[in-house]
């Protein structure tokens, strides 16, 4: 059997059974969540100071937000507000820090790297952020020089998630890569910077770029894989070679930490994670040739609210009420944001039609008749998704939202127990507005010479996360990533042809309930308090 689909079925969870993890966790070997490297040089970044004076709704105007300078400061805030922390809790005497880019079981295995020439205030090289101290390590001196813009790299610590969820973490990781890929668009857009995904670039490539594959700095430390790699800025990419050869004279500086003092081994990822490694030189992506859909009507306005602070205040629902609903005009904006338009974020980090489609379960919106309803977010996926399905749906077009979003009843119902079930028996999926699970196009995964289209899959449904995650918050209400489901249930349940597609995320969205017994303190209060005590 074709490797990566191998372990696709074996990483599934049932409802008799769940995938392969740990019986317990073991405290004593829980990672540590942020790398360090010792002995390497540290470069102070300035915080926020107040909120940016970009509003949500500007980012999706047609007149653009204006472009920042590329400087010291202004890649600052980008680091900040994508990849860096948003609050603290602490509940029976344990504390633990959140991130604008959301993980599964706040474990976050993404790791961040920078890769610029001179800026103001920064010298050329390659950098690791820490989030904790929001500071650049300074990896490798070299004399990189280009104009107009800068990489950012991302690897994933698989081990961070395996440590709790087994098997399955592997999946997990790409999930949340999709989530930073999309903080990262989101962060760009509020500084006025177009952000690419370099789909060209290999994962030996973005390894040796990051030095992650540096035995004698990294031996000793968990594996950190190679992931994405963005370019950021108005400039013309550098070329690969071009790149490589400025590397090849780095001075390179620090030794990672180890997260854990021992570890269990899965050798199911390790595995998955060879069949799906990226070459170099390939420029597809999606495995479809056409280019993104022609011009969409303008997003109907959200909120005026800083989106620096909507990016901040951005957190997982732990509950929902049960009983509130949401209005029909924010259901609708909610789904349209996640028709891909090649300008706006984050989908304009992609250069090809989406492959993920959303069958959701409506529970409470005002003015629409709970049920199970399909949104295809490319014209020519409805037909497929039609055929993937059992006969009887009714696929009845929804007359009353916008003209062009292409929202489909399948069958007027109260789907919330079938929600929670599917959900691994989560409330959250039932006391919701709304839920969904994310269908990703399958005939193309682990056949022929692109099985890393698996990862990118997971990438994209992680996308689709980060914007419910965000428009939710601008409509006042707030959402949950759910990567615990039965997979073959909702494949079942839709009579679905899983050769086509699959059901890769849950996701689901709210009026959250507030766990007052958790306290809460700002992001960086301890770096606030550090500097006072030196004054």
């Amino acid at each position: 059997m074709n490797p990566v689909l191998d372990y696709h079925e074996r990483s599934k969870h049932h409802l008799n059974r769940y995938a392969p993890g740990p019986d317990g966790l073991d405290w004593a070997s829980q990672p540590d969540p942020f790398r360090r490297y010792a002995g390497a040089p540290e470069v102070e970044l300035p915080l926020l100071a107040g909120e940016l004076p970009v509003c949500w709704d500007e980012l999706f105007s047609s007149t653009g937000v204006l472009q920042h300078e590329l400087n010291s400061d202004s890649v600052a805030k980008l680091l900040q507000l994508s990849l860096g922390l948003s609050a603290w809790k602490s509940f029976g005497g344990n504390r633990w820090a959140l991130r604008c880019n959301p993980s599964s079981g706040n474990l976050h295995p993404t790791e961040g790297y920078l890769i610029c020439p001179d800026l103001p205030g920064l010298p050329a090289g390659v950098y690791h952020y820490r989030p904790d101290r929001h500071c650049l390590e300074r990896r490798a001196t070299t004399p990189f020089a280009w104009q107009g813009g800068f990489f950012v790299a991302l690897t994933g610590i698989h081990w961070r998630e395996a440590w709790k969820y087994g098997m399955r973490a592997f999946r997990y990781c790409q999930h949340d890569c999709g989530h930073a890929l999309a903080a990262i668009s989101y962060a760009a857009a509020t500084l006025g910077w177009p952000v690419r995904l370099l789909a060209n670039w290999g994962d030996d490539e973005i390894a040796t770029l990051t030095g992650v594959n540096r035995a004698e700095d990294c031996a000793a430390a968990e594996a950190e894989a190679p992931e994405a790699l963005l370019w950021i800025g108005p400039g013309v990419v550098p070329g690969r070679t071009e790149v490589m050869a400025m590397l090849a004279g780095a001075k390179w500086a620090g030794h990672a930490n180890t997260l854990s003092p021992e570890h269990r081994d899965w050798p199911d990822i390790p595995a998955v994670a060879a069949a799906t490694s990226k070459p170099a030189g390939t420029i597809e992506q999606a495995g479809l040739s056409a280019p993104l859909p022609a011009s969409l009507p303008a997003l109907a306005p959200a909120s005026c609210e800083p989106v620096s602070q909507i990016i901040r205040r951005r957190r997982s629902a732990q509950a929902f009420d049960g009983f509130s609903a949401i209005s029909e005009q924010r259901f609708y904006r909610i789904l349209d944001a996640l028709l891909p338009r090649a300008s706006q974020p984050p989908w304009a980090l992609l250069e090809q039609p989406p492959n993920l489609h959303p069958v959701l379960f409506v529970h409470r919106v005002h003015g629409l008749e709970p049920g199970i309803y399909c949104l295809p977010r490319a014209p020519e996926a409805l037909e497929d998704l039609r055929t993937a399905m059992r006969p009887d749906w009714l696929w009845e077009r929804v007359s009353n939202g916008p003209e062009h979003l292409p929202l489909y009843l399948l069958a007027p119902l109260d789907a919330r127990k079938f929600a929670l079930t599917v959900s691994c028996h989560q409330n959250i999926a039932a006391d919701s507005a709304f839920a969904l699970a994310m269908l990703a196009r399958f005939d193309d995964i682990g056949t022929g010479e692109h099985p890393w289209r698996y990862r990118q899959r997971f990438w994209e449904a992680g996308m689709l996360g980060q914007t419910l995650y965000l428009e939710a918050e601008a409509a006042g209400v707030q959402g949950t990533g759910i990567g615990c489901y039965f997979d073959d249930e909702v494949h079942r349940a839709l009579g679905l042809d899983t050769t086509r597609f699959q059901d890769i995320y849950h996701f689901t969205v709210g009026t959250a309930v507030v766990d007052a017994r958790l306290g809460s303190e700002a992001a960086y209060a301890h770096l606030e308090a550090i500097a006072r005590r030196e004054d």
